[in-house]
């Protein structure tokens, strides 16, 4: 296909993006409590809920992933070695204790209490304590699981990125955070980088910041988790399968992120060119958001049942009331 078929091909869907981020925009500068990241998540699941998604702006619409992934990368630009050098190996330590602690807390104490798939806990287990639906995917991809595992899981990790979406700013007015208190606490707790950038953004800039930096931190015990899950319901064949499609699961995107800190750090930009890329961030988190809303089923989310729901509630409870203890502790 051609670039400029390629283009015609994306274009409705682009429009519709560029129409709910710009809707937000306006929104979010018009009413001082409304956040536009928030704004067009539920415009676009408005949307999706109600009109339906139609064939015509599919393809533009499933851009939102790249423009969310080339956000974040830029979100290197303004982070600093220092703060990282500083901060970063807690926050790393944070990271890890939350994704193993949350994966045995699921599986070995909470996921006996009801009477669920192994392999459906299993998924749950790595999307709320990875990355949400894409450690739910990586995971299942590397063990034999049945369709409706992977529907349950997949619609119950988005069920409760739709709640915390909405309770986590709530709770902020109400903790008295610090930003970089609410955006750590904000990584260590949600499940997927979406929500996590879009809740810490809503609140300030520099919550945003680190609610996506310690997300990402997280984000890359993808492979980890994957090949250990492969490793437990090992055979010969979910064994082959675990080395081909965990690298390709993987996101790859922090590598860019990575990159950017590394040059952003060699050479000092301007405050004009540190402007300019603010501005763009923005709005590559926008359309981001508004394709994120697309993908926010209602039906799927009811189809997913109390069960799964319940586990998922203990786990995302525990997890945030401890790493709250934490963070309030250490920073």
């Amino acid at each position: 296909m051609s670039v400029l078929s390629r283009l015609r091909l994306l274009a409705p869907g682009l429009a519709v993006l560029l129409g709910i981020a710009g809707i937000a925009r306006v929104l979010g500068n018009s009413i001082p409590a409304l956040s536009p990241l928030i704004v067009a998540i539920a415009l676009g699941a408005t949307l999706a809920n109600t009109v339906g998604v139609p064939d015509w702006a599919r393809p533009g619409l499933n851009t939102h992933s790249l423009f969310l992934e080339t956000g974040i990368v830029l979100l290197g630009v303004r982070l600093t070695l220092g703060e990282l050098a500083q901060t970063g190996p807690i926050v790393l330590g944070l990271a890890t204790g939350v994704v193993v602690f949350g994966v045995l807390y699921m599986e070995l104490v909470i996921g006996r209490l009801f009477a669920i798939r192994q392999r459906t806990t299993s998924l749950l287990a790595a999307g709320a304590s990875v990355c949400g639906v894409s450690a739910v995917l990586a995971v299942a991809g590397s063990i034999d699981v049945d369709e409706t595992d992977i529907t349950y899981a997949v619609a119950t990790i988005l069920l409760f990125d739709a709640v915390t979406l909405v309770l986590f700013p709530v709770a902020e007015q109400s903790l008295h955070l610090s930003a970089k208190q609410f955006g750590i606490w904000t990584g260590l707790s949600l499940f997927s980088t979406g929500p996590t950038a879009a809740v810490g953004f809503a609140v300030s800039e520099t919550a945003g910041q680190w609610a996506t930096v310690t997300k990402l931190v997280r984000n890359t015990f993808i492979g980890v988790v994957a090949v250990g899950y492969a490793v437990r319901y090992a055979t010969a064949e979910t064994d082959q399968i675990a080395l081909s499609k965990v690298w390709n699961r993987f996101p790859k995107f922090l590598l860019g992120f990575l990159v950017v800190v590394l040059v952003a750090n060699l050479w000092t930009l301007s405050a004009g060119e540190l402007n300019f890329v603010g501005r763009a961030r923005s709005w590559l988190f926008l359309l981001a958001f508004a394709g994120l809303g697309f993908d926010i089923g209602f039906d799927e989310i009811r189809e997913a049942g109390l069960k799964p729901v319940l586990l998922v509630f203990i786990h995302l409870l525990t997890i945030s009331s401890l790493a709250l203890l934490i963070v309030v502790t250490i920073f």
